[in-house]
């Protein structure tokens, strides 16, 4: 009996933070969605399933794990975009008694497979999945959450901080270092406080978890007077910068630089906004990094529901705050300023004065007075870079990754960049 957790038609919704990974690979809280899930189940034996493009990635990041291979005669299906709950494992069993789905509306939940089926839906595990897959299945209503959007993470992040902190704290025990940080720190509710292995917090810093759980990992690096407020985490050798004002519901993944003003966002490793400026209600995602005074606004004077483009529609997000989504490897200059909602793609480089278009197709070089194509080749010399200097090689499975992205999207930038030039 195996778990295999798949991508579905909506993975669109989570641009453009999807390009680069599969939708189960996103955090909310502390861990992704994907860890979520497997956490249900224990010692579980599971593969993933992705989009074809991503395959050889995903193998990569996940090794010994099947990449689109079922090896079992018995699967539970479960939907990569599902908010798992603790007693996911009980209300989605691995063993039904028989072939069924699980749905929510028109989406769906899971599905447990054998026999005719299971071999039919494996001869297909390069189609994304939809509720017409399991036509003619007994179906069962479930009442779970899937996020739809990638904003849907970002309004759930501090609550999924604290049920992750409850999980690693409470239900694992992790050691706790609280006590070996310097007495000038100024701890307010205490309990609700996690210091990892090896931190470093400097004098004047401020935790304060009266609102939600402050957690911080092993050898993350507090400067002084930063003041950090829960539910906040703080990732593994991530770093927070002098002064920083971290407010809460706050994700910092491992290895990033952090300072200004932050609030209600979520931090993909490797990623860093270190000096001024103001950024909330966003989700940035790896190697992104945003230059002196970028600010992103995140809430529209006229204080009505922001509308976010898409590459392929337009949508209500339904949300009244809703900052910056920005891809992979893309890149802000100093003073850069973003409107509510901008959602910027994949390797971008944005600068110039004014407000930068609120959608950026990836491989864009520019702003607001004026865009090109980002050079692919360029593109991915500036990536190896960057890779070299967190001692991480750059190989043959991230350029192919560069190059489909750079295909993909290609329709998007006809469609949008102004001046069709390489820079």
């Amino acid at each position: 009996m195996q778990i295999c957790i798949f991508e579905d038609i909506n993975f669109a919704n989570f641009e453009p933070l999807v390009f680069s990974r599969p939708v189960y690979d996103l955090v909310c809280g502390i861990t992704s969605l994907k860890e979520k899930i497997l956490r249900s189940y224990g010692d579980v034996k599971y593969s993933l399933h992705c989009r074809p493009y991503l395959a050889d990635i995903v193998k990569k990041e996940n090794p010994g794990i099947p990449v689109n291979k079922i090896d079992d005669d018995h699967c539970l299906f479960i939907n990569g975009r599902l908010i798992s709950t603790q007693d996911l494992s009980d209300l989605l069993p691995l063993i039904t008694g028989e072939d069924k789905v699980f749905v929510n509306g028109e989406t769906v939940i899971g599905a447990y497979l054998s026999g005719k089926n299971l071999e039919y839906k494996k001869n297909h595990l390069k189609d994304l999945f939809s509720v017409n897959d399991f036509n003619g299945l007994p179906v069962k209503i479930l009442d779970f959450k899937c996020a739809n959007y990638l904003w849907d993470l970002i309004n759930l992040n501090g609550e999924q901080i604290s049920k992750d902190y409850n999980y690693f704290v409470k239900q694992l025990k992790k050691p706790n270092y609280l006590d070996k940080i310097d007495p000038s720190v100024n701890l307010i509710n205490k309990e609700k406080i996690f210091i990892g292995e090896n931190v470093t917090i400097k004098p004047g810093v401020v935790l304060d978890a009266s609102g939600g759980p402050v957690s911080i990992d092993d050898n993350a690096f507090i400067y002084p007077n930063a003041v950090l407020e829960g539910p906040i985490y703080v990732g593994e050798s991530s770093k927070i910068k002098s002064g920083a004002t971290i407010y809460e519901n706050v994700t910092i993944s491992k290895v990033c630089k952090v300072g200004g003003e932050v609030e209600q966002s979520i931090f993909m490793p490797y990623s860093n906004k270190q000096h001024s400026g103001f950024i909330g209600h966003a989700y940035l995602g790896s190697w992104v990094n945003l230059g002196a005074d970028t600010n992103c606004s995140d809430l529209k004077n006229n204080y009505s529901q922001v509308r976010v483009k898409l590459s392929s529609k337009e949508v209500n997000s339904g949300s009244q705050f809703l900052g910056l989504m920005i891809g992979d490897h893309s890149k802000s200059a100093i003073n850069t300023m973003f409107n509510t909602g901008s959602l910027i793609g994949f390797a971008c480089n944005i600068f110039g004065s004014g407000f930068p278009e609120k959608y950026v197709p990836s491989f864009t070089w520019g702003g607001a007075e004026a865009s090109s194509v980002y050079d692919l080749q360029k593109a991915i010399d500036t990536a190896k870079i960057v890779l070299s200097r967190r001692k991480i090689h750059f190989e043959r499975e991230e350029e192919n990754l560069f190059q489909s992205i750079f295909e993909l999207t290609k329709s998007d930038r006809e469609k949008k960049v102004v001046n069709w030039r390489k820079m």
